[in-house]
């Protein structure tokens, strides 16, 4: 222990010599239980739940930071609770650790990944599901960076008396403790690493807030340690143009970061302001002389009706998409809702969105791992095409202090279906009409969208006085349907954008569906 000490001394004595080097470490992980997790076609996998311990100097670029009390070696302490998934002895790494940012305190891995055809995981699940993962050797680690959400963050007793917490140490937390595990064979006090000897790369993967997390993190030079790149490719989901509000003191108990504008605050500071692109993101990392990662991001039609996404293309003006550097892949998924709820939501009008994305999710994870490892590079950027949403009036529009930003959303085919993006089979040979906005535009429906299903036959469709082709006019049977989706599910798999065993789940849902029988049974009632 001596030993330690005088190390922390001397690197504290470090820092203040060399005030403009700001030193920060994690100190301890603490491990408290290990569990079996599964057997996988890479062999056996536990889960590991505990807490990793660390320390930053005053002087990190972090507001408030100086404000807080300093333990005997002049440094800050915090402490925050992981969630690791790995193999074991009897299981094959393949040398990627995704760090999985948790959403408002809930893990998003499985939900993205895991989840299987027909049963949506809600976040906050720890369950297998497809088990894809595992299956091809993925470790991950929750690390929890949120305000009330398993992070003991910091705080100071500001001049009105009243408790502040330095949010912004939830960067440094995910920072340092990915860096640990990539890195460290043990932490300071001789605690062994699981990952040791294990990890070849780093990949960060955020949903929704913690999508603007990741950009927010890689803005501000959150992504560096020293000289050395933390993230070396990142996968974020439907962020929309927005960053998080985080690097300023709050007040609790809950984070700066956990609300967003939305219909009934359309006005929220914090979230929509400029840097606006992932291209201006970049720019600034670039201009500091780092390194940038690999960067896939993805968005949901639903988005552009209720999170503002034509600015993260556009940026706070006019309507022409900002030229994406290199690193950077862009895709729109034709059809997607921001979430996708297991369930109907009886307070939705509209029956909720169903297109089944995470197949995407899936193979851009694949193609991002590709890139990082051999520089591979992804399918090109694929975007919905836009349309200025001056008639769509149930769509989030322009906040007051952006004065020139236009809102687009996508342009519709005669079914009301959005067109272009990445059209997975159920979009591109439709049974109805995805994606669409809900009502009331509440927080849980803006971002469920809708699915309208066709009529199944023509008088059907004629009673109901609807424009759109019943299932009937569309499709001469189940084999013309089927056929279809073949040639759709090829199609995406050559851009790639579904893998193999995606596409044949699609395949034999497509023939097990039981719509055309109640076609023939409506067309010929007894």
């Amino acid at each position: 222990m001596a030993i330690i000490h005088i190390k922390r001394i001397a690197l504290f004595l470090i820092s203040i010599s060399l005030s403009c080097v700001a030193h920060a470490e994690l100190t301890r992980l603490e491990i408290t239980s290990i569990e079996p997790y599964g057997t996988f076609l890479s062999g056996s996998y536990v889960i590991l739940k505990g807490r990793v311990h660390g320390e930053l100097s005053p002087s990190e670029n972090i507001p408030g930071l100086k404000q807080l009390q300093t333990n005997n070696y002049g440094m800050v302490e915090y402490s925050a609770n992981v969630v690791l998934i790995m193999p074991d002895e009897n299981g094959h790494s393949n040398g990627g650790l995704i760090i999985d940012i948790p959403n408002r305190g809930r893990a998003y891995a499985q939900a993205l990944y895991n989840a299987p055809r027909g049963l949506p995981f809600l976040s906050g699940t720890f369950a297998q599901g497809t088990g894809y993962l595992q299956d091809v050797g993925f470790s991950t680690a929750e690390i929890y960076w949120e305000l009330g959400q398993g992070a003991q963050l910091p705080s100071f007793i500001d001049a009105q008396g009243e408790k502040q917490y330095v949010e912004g140490v939830g960067f440094a937390i995910v920072r340092d403790a990915s860096n640990f595990f990539a890195h460290r064979a043990h932490d300071s006090e001789g605690n062994l690493n699981p990952f040791a000897g294990k990890i070849s790369r780093l990949l960060a993967s955020g949903k929704s807030q913690t999508g603007r997390f990741l950009k927010t993190f890689l803005l501000n030079g959150f992504n560096m340690v020293g000289h050395e790149r933390v993230f070396d490719g990142m996968h974020i989901f439907v962020s929309g143009a927005g960053l998080l509000p985080i690097l300023q003191t709050g007040v609790g108990p809950e984070s700066n970061g956990n609300n967003a504008p939305s219909f009934a605050n359309p006005e929220m500071r914090g979230v929509h302001e400029e840097v606006l692109t992932i291209a201006e993101i970049n720019k600034r990392v670039q201009a500091r002389g780092e390194l940038p990662p690999k960067l896939i991001l993805i968005s949901s039609t639903t988005d552009y009706y209720s999170l503002r996404a034509s600015l993260g293309r556009t940026g706070a003006s006019g309507t022409h998409d900002l030229p994406l550097p290199a690193n950077v892949r862009m895709y729109d998924i034709a059809g997607a809702s921001h979430v996708l709820l297991p369930i109907q939501n009886e307070d939705c009008k509209i029956p909720v969105a169903t297109l089944d994305w995470t197949p995407v999710s899936r193979a851009t994870l694949a193609r991002l791992d590709q890139w990082v490892i051999n520089n591979t590079a992804p399918p090109p950027t694929t975007l919905l095409q836009l349309q200025l949403a001056q008639n769509m009036p149930a769509t989030l529009r322009a906040p007051k202090h952006l004065a020139s930003a236009v809102i687009q959303t996508p342009r519709l085919d005669a079914d009301g279906n959005a067109i272009g993006g990445v059209r997975l089979p159920d979009h591109a040979v439709p049974l109805g009409t995805n994606g669409g906005q809900n009502e009331p535009q509440t927080f849980t429906c803006s971002l469920a969208g809708s699915y309208i299903a066709f009529a199944k036959t023509k008088a059907e469709r004629e009673a109901a006085h609807d424009t759109r082709p019943s299932i009937e006019e569309r499709y001469k049977n189940q084999d013309d349907y089927v056929n279809q989706v073949r040639s759709a599910s090829i199609k995406l798999m050559q851009a790639g954008f579904l893998l193999p065993d995606d596409a044949a789940v699609i395949i034999a849902n497509a023939a097990a569906n039981p719509i055309f029988g109640e076609v023939q049974k409506d067309k010929n009632p007894r």
